[in-house]
């Protein structure tokens, strides 16, 4: 493959502040994608079980996903082989690309699962007629027709207009409800871990969070999208960074609003938040029917945003991970995107979930927290892996390897993911004997 050169100065690189803002879009659809139900429900107990006392897990695990998918970002754009993130991996060790190619397999039908329970169940309680396996299948049949053959610009535009949707609903709600500043700061640099309150414990709210925000297999969405939008090589290395900058700060404001939400109406009061249900009827009380109404017009515009994105990108890394095991370990020269894999992978992961949307299964708080809770387990293996290849010279070059703060923060995701997954296996134990069902 042909040697990339730092000096490259491609056309359509953006110079004015205009050109930039233009540009900018895979961050949006990488943040839409990843703001769904996860941040929704895990932010909403945490709030309203816990105040603001757990809001520095939100910051650590921001800060941590900004740097990890930021090294991701730049190791696609300025190794020297011009070779794509899961071709790095690749090349550390052979098994990652089917590893990568079955864990996607895995996860769309987890991921699926709790993002199709929650379209359903926002649009039974915004229209009050139906059931939620059948407005789940209507809304996997517009998210097929969506991404069965992708189209970037025209995902990307449905995702800037959603974005627009969710600042309205989940921002507005919140600032009509009021934030406390004071505790929102006090939370954020205080770190404890709370006693339990409700069913879900304060140790399993901080590792769905974490597996949500700082570090998942999602986090490979987003080179796979810079790869859409035509972005390749060093020169496009600097409007990455204000995009997935951008990305990061809509993250936490979004995230932040439902988090508000939680703390101000429920925390403090004699009530628990099992579910949407809880901040949905006192949001009713507080600010009348409307109110409720545009908060799950928020909690829709998201997951169903996550549900197109996951789709997408893990159909990507299914296709692109199959293609390069088939290959012995070369590099595809197959379009991964236009393969009947990745068809096949879209149709799996928008169908086969539909299962979890029938009567009698767990409901949707319970499989979010489940699911992102699973997803920890897997990246102690993704996070070691790009560790290596984003340190090592020989793999990006000696030019863009980490530095010693990288490194020290590429750690810190590591011993998260370690931490992390045993924490699951203690919390998850005593979880499942309680499943709550609709």
């Amino acid at each position: 493959m042909q040697q990339v050169e730092a000096n490259d100065n491609p056309p359509g690189v953006p110079r004015t502040l205009w050109e930039y803002l233009c540009s900018f879009g895979p961050g949006i659809v990488v943040v839409l994608t990843w703001l769904g139900a996860g941040d929704i429900v895990s932010s909403g107990i945490a709030g309203g079980n816990y105040g603001y006392s757990l809001m520095w897990v939100l910051v650590l695990s921001v800060m941590v996903r900004f740097v990890f998918v930021s090294l991701i970002a730049k190791y696609q754009l300025c190794n020297p082989r011009g070779e794509s993130v899961l071709d790095g991996l690749a090349r550390l060790h052979p098994w990652y690309a089917p590893f990568l190619a079955l864990a996607s397999v895995v996860m769309a039908h987890v991921y699926g699962a709790y993002m199709l329970v929650g379209c359903g169940e926002t649009w039974v309680k915004l229209t009050g007629i139906g059931t939620t396996w059948q407005w789940a299948m209507l809304w996997a049949i517009v998210a097929l027709m969506l991404i069965f053959r992708p189209v970037y610009s025209r995902v990307e535009l449905l995702f800037k207009i959603i974005l627009a949707v969710l600042a309205a609903s989940l921002l507005g709600t919140a600032l009509w409800v009021g934030p406390n500043p004071i505790g929102i700061v006090r939370g954020a640099f205080t770190f404890s871990l709370p006693e339990t309150v409700g069913p879900f414990g304060a140790m399993l709210v901080a590792v769905s969070m974490i597996g949500a925000l700082g570090g998942s297999i999602m986090n490979l969405a987003y080179p796979y999208l810079l790869e859409l939008k035509g972005w390749r090589g060093p020169a496009y290395r600097r409007v990455q960074m204000y995009d997935l900058f951008l990305a990061v700060v809509v993250m936490i404001v979004l995230n932040l609003a439902v988090w508000t939400l939680g703390a101000e109406l429920v925390h403090g009061s004699d009530k628990a938040v099992e579910g949407l249900d809880d901040l949905a009827t006192l949001l009713a009380l507080v600010l009348g029917e409307p109110g409720r109404r545009l908060f799950f017009v928020g909690v829709f515009a998201a997951v169903f945003t996550s549900l197109v994105g996951i789709a997408m990108v893990l159909a990507f890394i299914a296709s692109h991970g199959y293609l390069r095991w088939r290959a012995g370990g070369q590099v595809v020269k197959q379009d991964y995107k236009s393969t009947s894999i990745y068809r096949g992978m879209v149709i799996w992961a928008l169908v086969s979930p539909l299962i979890w949307t029938l009567p009698g299964m767990p409901d949707f708080v319970t499989l979010t927290l489940v699911g992102n809770s699973i997803q920890v387990l897997l990246v102690p293996f993704l996070a070691g892996g790009l560790w290596w290849i984003t340190a090592s010279g020989q793999y990006i070059g000696p030019s863009y390897r980490n530095r010693w703060w990288e490194n020290l923060v590429m750690l810190l995701a590591f011993v998260l993911a370690v931490v992390g997954s045993i924490g699951i296996v203690v919390e998850f134990s005593s979880l499942i004997l309680s499943v709550p069902t609709r």
